[in-house]
């Protein structure tokens, strides 16, 4: 199987601690880095993450932020996509490459409107069906953008 360079999962201050369990437990299962950035909403020893995550958090490649400024400066080159149900640019629309960065904001309010606005061209979003949902679970979102992107990188090819 032809190696790739992983992809990688940042979770902007995220809240509920199953998600970001089970969004840890994709990233084991994947390969993908998980990022968190910020202030989290929870401790890292929570139990619900922790179960969420099962006994895959030793596979969790693992990297905490203080800010986004300060990944992306570690990563200059690393292209960025944020995600956000005000995007008009649907996910299935990207030409996704192995290494870039999926960036999702907090479960409440979402990436702020600054970051959208100065990153329009890299924002996208999964489209709902149904006028009567207002969004989709977060750990459900990056595993629908994470398999798209390693479905057209030929990395689900066995």
């Amino acid at each position: 199987m032809q190696s790739y360079e992983a992809f990688h999962i940042v979770l902007i201050e995220p809240e509920i601690p199953p998600n970001t369990g089970n969004i840890g437990r994709l990233c084991a299962a994947s390969g993908a880095h998980l990022h968190l950035v910020g202030k989290l909403g929870f401790s890292l020893d929570d139990k619900h993450m922790k179960r969420a995550g099962l006994d895959y958090w030793p596979e969790v490649k693992l990297h905490l932020w203080e800010s986004l400024q300060q990944l992306k400066e570690e990563y200059p080159q690393g292209r960025f996509w944020y995600t956000s149900k005000k995007a008009v640019k649907s996910y299935t629309g990207v030409d996704y490459a192995a290494g870039d960065f999926f960036v999702f904001g907090k479960e409440t309010l979402g990436l702020p409107e600054e970051l959208l606005a100065t990153e329009k061209d890299h924002a996208i979003l999964i489209p709902i069906l149904s006028p009567a949902v207002r969004s989709l679970n977060l750990a459900n979102s990056a595993a629908i953008i994470l398999y798209e992107a390693l479905r057209q990188t030929g990395q689900l090819e066995g």
